[in-house]
């Protein structure tokens, strides 16, 4: 006889009582290991980047993880960095956003590959998030990703060197070397 493993909902995910850092996708519980050095610098980097654009422009609210993302009963996330839009700001309630962001990034390390490419792509695809950002540190690349037809279309790469830009923020693009401290 097979034994059900517990299908984790976001009530679940509330009792939870340590400081470790979790994800709840499609029910099954992930815990999140703590990012490296590396990992932390490119997401500082990226954050001040956003963070000064949106700010100048009045268009919402940009955060770095640890924040929750709850995008249904069974999937709760804490992307890198998540863009709320000022419109979207109604949806944040007690201190966390319930409903998607209108962008994401996620920097791809070897240990959530798999997660963020396939699985937290087609979960933000079917829940709406307007645009995706993949970013990998290992081949200093990002790939921009944007909704249209309710489906992700790529909309902006660039490996080694280059610019990448964004759709959902108009006139916003960084230069990898920025992000990848190589200036």
């Amino acid at each position: 006889m097979k034994v059900k493993e517990k299908v984790w909902t976001y009530e679940d995910y509330l009792k939870l009582n340590d400081d470790k850092r979790y994800e709840v996708i499609n029910g099954r519980l992930y815990e999140m290991p703590a990012p490296h050095f590396e990992h932390q610098g490119i997401l500082g980097g990226l954050y001040v980047k956003i963070w000064g654009f949106i700010k100048s422009k009045g268009l919402g609210e940009v955060l770095p993880s640890p924040f929750d993302v709850i995008l249904s009963e069974d999937i709760v996330v804490q992307p890198d960095i998540v863009f709320i839009s000022k419109g979207n700001l109604k949806n944040v309630k007690e201190g966390r956003l319930f409903g998607p962001p209108d962008l994401v990034v996620e920097i791809v390390s070897p240990t959530s590959y798999y997660r963020d490419r396939y699985e937290k792509f087609r979960i933000y695809e079917e829940h709406k998030v307007k645009e995706y950002w993949l970013v990998y540190p290992g081949e200093k690349a990002i790939e921009v990703w944007v909704l249209k037809g309710g489906k992700y279309e790529l909309y902006s790469i660039a490996g080694g060197e280059g610019k990448v830009k964004s759709k959902v923020l108009k006139g916003f693009e960084v230069d990898l070397k920025e992000v990848f401290n190589e200036s």
